[in-house]
């Protein structure tokens, strides 16, 4: 649904929640929501007003409405780690990680080498992040440069926010999985000039982890973020104690798994680090004195038995953490599912867990996600000048959620059981910068334009 057509303004109405404020320092007064809403999406994708309905309507009196009452509105979704390559996997149980990607993962990883499977897996992968609220993620690439490139020109037409990259190994794989350091970086150097900043695209340096890297290799991964600035670092922290056991013996000199990333330079501001579930006191410090930002991936988590996350611990240290789906360890690609996951293990966790209430969730899978991945001045929240990024929910007629909705009162009574119940079959569309990405009722928006049809250049 474009804001760039038509009337310079399109109106869009229905009850509307955003979380522009820190959850953790001002509790429930972070929740800004509007029973009956308006947000105003001006011609260039942003948003120019946000409010109670009568009080918009009234500052754009010509405008496109767009009567969406009965749905919420909310801010689009942002995953902090999710593996394009791994939707074929999705499902697979009774294994913890390192069996989990020896008999799973990665023998259907290794079938990405094939450019038009890769490109159809890429299409399939980013229409799901669509049909799921998420407009923007940081993603865990394929290890074959064929298949990157072909990921990249699907990310380019999907509309998404996406920032990706090749995925890199040298020791512990399948052969056809592993490259040398020098290859790794002509390879990644190569991708990350052709696409960086391309459009709404972004590069991110991503060693698999170090389990699987030499010490050579996660110095290349540094070279190519030194080459090109402004590029992300993604991989992986503490999921499994064998895992941290393995890195401590390929490493002997780190005194701990953090310390392998430090070494080769990959921990600063740009570097987002799935899992840590099992950190030291010295990692949770230097992540947090680096602004390094950690993913909870709640229901991967639980699904091969890895552990629960500390976010409490995290939090007294100052750490950034945001919310991943890990597609396809995780369970579901929907980032609504993952916060409900996140709620559940945090209440395992009893006195050790933090309570989280749906505004901290909610931030969690919006403006904390989009401030580790380096989009926090842009998307996250609803507030005038952020590009409209937006998910619309709306239940199905006679679902679960459909009932649970029917007795509420306000927004308030809606959020909870949205972000509990809520999954793709309740995604009625989602936007980037106030054009549709996704429209689960088809034909044509409010103003008469074709779903199917290019939209405007990606802001």
């Amino acid at each position: 649904m474009s804001a760039a057509r038509g009337s310079a303004v399109l109106l869009l109405r229905g009850a509307l929640a955003h979380v522009p404020r820190d959850p953790w320092a001002e509790g429930a007064a972070a929740l800004e929501a509007w029973d009956d809403g308006c947000l105003a999406i001006g011609a260039d994708g942003r948003v120019a007003a946000v409010g109670d309905w009568a009080d918009v309507r009234a500052r754009f009196p010509g405008a496109v409405v767009d009567d969406r009452r009965g749905a919420l509105v909310l801010p689009g979704l942002v995953d902090a780690h999710v593996h394009y390559p791994q939707v074929g996997v999705m499902g697979s149980m009774g294994l913890g990680l390192l069996a989990w990607l020896a008999e799973r993962t990665l023998p259907h990883e290794a079938r990405f080498v094939d450019a038009p499977f890769a490109r159809a897996e890429a299409r399939t992968f980013l229409r799901l992040l669509a049909r799921n609220g998420t407009t923007s993620a940081l993603v865990f690439g394929a290890h074959f440069a064929v298949a990157m490139e072909a990921f990249f020109h699907e990310a380019e037409a999907s509309g998404l926010r996406i920032a990706a990259g090749l995925c890199v190994a040298d020791h512990g794989l399948r052969p056809e999985l592993r490259v040398t350091p020098e290859l790794a970086y002509e390879s990644s150097r190569f991708l990350a000039r052709r696409w960086h900043g391309r459009g709404r695209l972004r590069y991110a340096v991503t060693p698999r982890f170090s389990l699987s890297s030499t010490p050579e290799l996660l110095a290349a991964c540094a070279a190519v973020a030194a080459d090109v600035p402004g590029v992300l670092i993604t991989s992986h922290l503490n999921e499994t104690p064998d895992e941290i056991a393995g890195v401590l013996a390929a490493f002997p000199g780190a005194a701990d798994y953090l310390a392998t990333y430090e070494a080769a330079g990959l921990v600063g501001r740009g570097s987002v680090f799935a899992h840590d579930l099992h950190p030291s006191e010295g990692e949770l410090e230097r992540l947090a004195a680096a602004g390094a930002a950690v993913a909870h991936c709640p229901s991967s988590n639980q699904a091969l038995g890895s552990g629960l996350f500390p976010l409490r611990g995290h939090r007294e240290h100052g750490v950034r953490v945001a919310l991943g789906t890990d597609l396809g360890a995780g369970t579901d690609p929907s980032l609504l599912h993952e916060a409900s996951a996140a709620y559940l293990g945090q209440q395992l966790l009893g006195d050790a867990g933090v309570v989280l209430s749906p505004v901290h969730l909610l931030h969690l899978a919006t403006a904390a996600g989009a401030s580790a991945i380096g989009l926090g001045e842009e998307v996250g929240d609803l507030r005038p000048g952020r590009w409209a990024d937006v998910v619309v929910l709306r239940p199905p007629p006679g679902s679960t959620l459909a009932a649970v909705w029917a007795h509420a009162d306000g927004v308030a009574d809606l959020l909870g059981p949205a972000l509990m119940l809520a999954r793709e079959e309740a995604v009625e569309s989602t936007w980037v910068a106030g054009k549709s990405v996704w429209d689960a009722r088809g034909g044509r928006d409010a103003r008469g334009v074709d779903e199917a049809a290019p939209g405007p250049a990606p802001a």
